[in-house]
């Protein structure tokens, strides 16, 4: 009898979940959480908020998977291509029967992988346009409004305040937002919109010119002014805009975006207002140009006034020839007349000789006179002008004085706010609101608004007759 061999039977038999089980527990249980270095190929985001993206090397390929929660947090969002160490843990999707790196941050893989990345990013918005010099505004020479963007704490915003009141008076307006993180990018882009959003009929002031203003730190810690959402809204923002983010060696994209960088906050602060005593000294200085470029001017005809003198011939010159032909006449003359002829020509030459020097005197006298009388009345024209520019400028400034915002405050006038901050001009909009809020030039008060009393209602049947009995 031939024995034939039977399968063993002792081997277990496992489900198919079981065994998917048994390899995410051995492979979660020996990786854990992990890092990995590996450069980022195809990203895809989800309707959900999911990120599924795949890090690679030169021989194997990780499926990754972030969660939209952990996307939210991320302060660097991976992009293709880019070097990056991801922070995870190992796990698999069953459905598939593949592992995959479930990756809860990412972090560049060194300063130089952030470099390429805003080199990148930098190349692209150039094609756009975005740092065209032609699109660039000019900064008014003395805003009136002043909006800051940038965090409410710290020494930026002192800096700024601080430059500002030593250079000449303006109105800021701060518009607090965060400087680093997550929110950063986001927060400044909206505050950029926000203040073009403006119109000149608001409560608020339409700032004249936009700074944004961060202090120094390192490439991460400025990440957030790198942002494409920040660099487009600089770049379409009407109002004029400097970026002051960073110290003199940081440089970011809004930089390139903006209308002006400059190197510090307090550098903003000296762009965006020149100095009291600056403007002063450059009338003074546009005063004595004026007064100069008079003189040189009356220097310049009386000049060409003695040249012109020098040019004209001499009297003998002119008088030679009638001379010479009297001569003549005078020897044609009978005898008799030879004598009288002769006295009579010394007579006119003596006579003539006289005459030359004293016209040519009188001519010079009459000359120099009418010079002084126009140079007089060009010093005299020259000196009311600029007494004139004087008066003017001086009414000006007490106009801006008398006319100002808490100048009228102080004559006794008051501003009248609703609950929701509205300037209110009417008493039927007063009477409306549940309270007011009344500005003095010293305070701010808050009262209740009266309600006028409903008037009594009239009963309009006529009148009934008494009973006399």
């Amino acid at each position: 009898m031939d024995l034939i061999d039977e399968p063993a039977s002792n081997t277990p038999e496992f489900s198919v979940s079981e065994i998917s089980g048994a390899v995410k527990r051995t492979l979660e249980g020996e990786f854990g959480r992990v890092r990995v270095r590996g450069e980022v190929g195809r990203v895809v985001v989800a309707r959900t908020g999911h990120m599924y993206f795949d890090l690679k090397d030169a021989r194997a390929v990780i499926a990754s998977v972030s969660w939209k929660g952990q996307v939210a947090r991320m302060g660097v969002k991976p992009e293709e291509g880019m070097e990056v160490i991801a922070t995870g843990r190992l796990t698999t999707f069953a459905p598939q029967s593949k592992y995959q790196l479930q990756v809860e941050s990412v972090e560049p893989a060194g300063a130089g992988a952030l470099m390429a990345m805003l080199e990148k990013r930098k190349a692209l918005l150039a094609a756009d346009g975005l740092f065209a010099p032609e699109r660039k505004k000019p900064l008014p020479a003395l805003p009136r409004v002043i909006g800051v963007i940038t965090s409410p704490q710290g020494a930026v915003i002192r800096d700024i305040l601080h430059r500002l009141h030593d250079r000449f008076g303006v109105h800021v307006i701060l518009w607090p937002v965060a400087v680093q993180g997550q929110t950063c990018a986001l927060e400044v882009a909206r505050a950029i919109a926000g203040f073009n959003a403006l119109q000149a009929s608001d409560a608020l002031p339409r700032p004249d010119l936009l700074i944004v203003a961060r202090g120094g730190g390192s490439i991460e810690d400025l990440w957030g002014f790198n942002e494409e959402v920040v660099v487009r809204a600089a770049a379409q923002s009407l109002i004029p805009l400097i970026s002051a983010v960073g110290h003199e060696t940081d440089t970011t994209l809004i930089d390139f975006a903006a209308d002006r960088r400059a190197p510090t906050p307090s550098a903003a602060a000296e762009i965006a207002v020149p100095v009291q005593a600056d403007l002063i000294a450059t009338l003074a200085g546009l005063d004595a140009r004026l007064v100069r470029a008079a003189g040189h001017m009356v220097a310049q005809r009386r000049q060409r006034l003695s040249d012109l003198a020098r040019a004209l011939p001499r009297a003998e010159t002119l008088l030679a020839p009638a001379l010479q032909r009297f001569d003549q006449w005078a020897e044609r003359f009978p005898g008799s007349l030879r004598a009288l002829i002769t006295a009579k020509g010394q007579e006119l030459r003596s006579a003539s000789s006289g005459l030359r020097a004293n016209t040519i005197r009188f001519q010079i006298d009459k000359g120099r006179a009418r010079l002084d009388e126009r140079s007089a009345r060009a010093e005299r024209a020259i000196s009311a002008r600029l007494e004139h520019l004087e008066t003017r400028l001086a009414a000006l400034e007490r106009l801006r004085q008398s006319l100002g915002y808490p100048a009228t405050l102080k004559r006794g006038y008051a501003v009248v706010r609703d609950d929701a901050g509205q300037v209110l001009t009417e008493a039927s909009s007063a009477a409306r609101a549940r309270l007011l809020e009344i500005e003095f030039s010293d305070t701010r008060v808050s009262a209740v608004p009266h309600k006028p009393s409903k008037p009594a209602k009239t009963d309009s049947s006529p009148p009934q007759q008494g009973k006399l009995l």
